[in-house]
């Protein structure tokens, strides 16, 4: 292989891309050594398994997938700005919307959504720890792996070509010779079997470790959404993991599953890839639901109204979201009784979503609300999102998606759903569990001027797409004509991009300024919050709780401070904690050495690596680490620091 086949070159963009890598790079190996963190890197974040930790490691890792997926967006609003525009070819531009969807989705919702499970759950739910820490560290490595994996395809080899959704036959080897798709299915699949574990880890927490009467039906509405999601992510994505490997199988080694000759068949992925991920979409959504829930809930000073039915809605959406898949391809060939089928399942998946929407609104009503910033987020969410859901009943219509489909009505549509729907949620939930994690709160007023910018940039960038697509301008077009008449539209929704650009940016700002300058909290319950959480000091030690709490009922914290009687009772006794390990770190690293190695068919080094993971797996299993525990004293102590208390 030729060094011009091996990197990236011929782009500018490129050029500089390597450059700010290697700039970056060497700015963090500087730093690290000149202020002696070395240390504490390894011993406090790279080694950890607390899931506080590794909750605000995936957070950070998504913040910075949120702006490098967001690059891509911008460059494919500023080619659309104007018709007939040369900034980036048709190659650029297939590789540019591609990895901006899998970026967005799968490293950046899905972290976040992850992230706040790792750092909110157990504390929800009265644990002093997930069910497997080091699995669950071994999970963030695995994304980690995954994510950098791909992130390095647009400077080593060239980036996936072919849509987020790799259709068959532009993801054959015959269509898209680069390596690019190769990095596709490779990193997908180390990030799933990480998304997996994850799946696994916080399904047996949440059964088997809830506080002392904290039934199922007593549980937040968040922990409920969790539990929900898990339960599709572990049915969902070993789909979506065999489907990769046939997809690899195919490219790399000369199988026929998804040819188009041979007993191949295209649509097979098709359906194999939306099986996976039409319930994808609901596995980002129903946390966003969960966090909703407890924000409205908070600032109406209100219970949320209609627990049950929120909690049997989320359970009716979870089994329909493996019922609508065919929507994604009406057009494809399919009788009138299969389009008719799944029609009617996916405008009935709008009735217990509509159940959900009116419940936050009969919170709201005759509440006493506090418009803080995660509050703005949640309203904001209400009217917008239904704009995605009307357009998706629409688009449900079998008959009028012909009209519809590939279209830019259908971008509008798909980001109408799930910005409101995730993005919102988790720039919500990380405003109002940010003091939890760090002790202080973000800056209110910087929040929502950046609130505002995102929302009106939001609707000002996607709205005229609508407009677009019922006019006939398709997606994955990478330039058009001025005689269209497409022109003004896509400069007001390019312009809008610009200020959606930096009210993230205002965002992070707000992050630095509050590290600097916001004062620290001195209570645990900032927000006068309802559930466990807001009951222990913040931030969270490392045990969580220094006594397991007794839970009575719903909002049991809220209860709590209304009648005055205690959430715990008894004497501290030691603490049983696991022990740090660098073990997740090093297989998440063998793993991405692996995958790379295989994304170019180096078969040596492949199997080289192939056996590291298996010698690693080995000696964990014949590992015995029965963990430490923390005594008396210190558990005293830190209460006493972490509350501001006298010793």
């Amino acid at each position: 292989m030729k060094w011009d086949e091996f990197f990236v070159t011929g782009e500018p963009m490129i050029y500089g891309a390597m450059a700010s890598i290697v700039l970056a790079s060497l700015a963090i190996v500087v730093g690290l050594t000149y202020f002696k963190k070395w240390g504490y890197l390894w011993r406090e974040w790279l080694t950890t398994v607390d899931h506080k930790k590794i909750g605000i490691m995936y957070i950070i890792a998504a913040l910075l997938m949120l702006f490098r997926g967001g690059m891509d967006g911008l460059l494919m609003r500023a080619q659309l700005a104007v018709p007939e525009n040369g900034l980036l070819d048709a190659q650029h531009y297939n590789e540019i919307f591609t990895t901006h969807g899998l970026i967005m989705i799968l490293f950046m919702a899905m972290p976040f959504v992850i992230g706040l499970m790792n750092v909110v759950v157990p504390l929800q739910i009265g644990a002093r720890d997930v069910a497997f820490p080091r699995l669950n560290a071994v999970s963030f490595w695995l994304f980690f792996a995954g994510a950098m994996l791909l992130n390095i395809s647009f400077v080593i080899g060239g980036s996936p070509d072919a849509g987020w959704t790799a259709y068959f036959p532009l993801a054959s080897i015959e269509l898209s010779p680069t390596v690019g798709n190769n990095y596709y299915s490779i990193a997908l699949q180390i990030a799933g079997i990480g998304t997996l574990l994850t799946s696994v880890n916080f399904l047996v927490t949440i059964l088997k470790m809830r506080a002392p009467g904290m039934k199922l039906m007593r549980m937040p509405m968040f922990t409920w959404s969790v539990l929900i999601t898990n339960v599709i992510i572990l049915f969902a994505f070993p789909v979506l993991t065999v489907s990769l490997a046939l997809m690899m199988f195919d490219r790399m080694f000369g199988a026929q599953f998804f040819t188009m000759a041979n007993g191949g068949m295209d649509m097979l992925w098709a359906n194999l890839f939306w099986v996976w991920g039409h319930p994808e979409v609901y596995i980002v959504i129903l946390p966003a639901f969960g966090i909703y829930s407890e924000i409205i809930s908070t600032f109406s000073r209100k219970n949320l109204y209609g627990y049950k039915s929120m909690v049997y809605s989320m359970v009716v959406i979870s089994l329909l979201s493996f019922l609508v898949w065919a929507h994604h391809f009406y057009t494809m060939g399919h009788g009138v009784t299969v389009n008719g089928f799944f029609s009617i399942s996916t405008m009935a998946i709008a009735v217990p979503t509509g159940v959900k929407i009116f419940n936050w609104l009969f919170t709201l009503r005759k509440g006493k609300i506090e418009f803080t910033t995660p509050m703005l987020y949640s309203l904001a969410f209400i009217p917008i999102f239904t704009i995605g859901g009307v357009t998706g009943v629409m688009l449900a219509m079998a008959s009028a998606d012909y009209q519809y489909h590939n279209t830019m009505f259908l971008v509008a549509h798909f980001h109408y759903v799930l910005i409101p729907g995730t993005v919102f949620a988790v720039l919500a939930g990380f405003y109002y569990w940010f003091p939890k994690m760090f002790g202080f709160r973000l800056n209110d007023r910087q929040g929502k001027r950046a609130f505002w910018l995102i929302a009106v940039s939001f609707n000002v960038t996607f709205l005229p797409l609508f407009f677009l697509g019922l006019k006939g301008m398709t997606r994955r077009t990478y330039t058009y004509s001025a005689e269209t008449g497409f022109g003004p539209l896509n400069m007001i929704a390019s312009i809008g991009a610009i200020g959606l650009a930096l009210g993230f940016v205002y965002l992070v700002y707000n992050i630095y300024w509050s590290f600097r300058y916001a004062k620290r909290d001195t209570t645990n319950d900032p927000w006068d919050a309802r559930t466990l959480e807001w009951s222990i000091p913040s931030p969270v030690p490392e045990y969580n709780f220094a006594l397991i709490p007794k839970v009575n009922g719903l909002d049991p914290f809220w209860e709590s401070k209304k009648t005055g009687q205690p959430l715990t009772e008894g004497e501290y006794e030691e603490i049983h904690m696991p022990n740090n390990s660098g073990q997740p770190f090093i297989l998440g690293m063998i793993f991405m050495a692996f995958g790379f190695c295989m994304v170019f068919s180096w078969w040596v080094p492949s199997i080289i690596f192939g056996i590291g993971i298996v010698i690693m797996l080995a000696v964990r299993s014949f590992e015995r680490d029965h963990g430490r525990h923390i005594s008396v004293k210190e558990i005293r102590e830190t209460e006493q620091r972490l509350r501001g208390e006298q010793s």
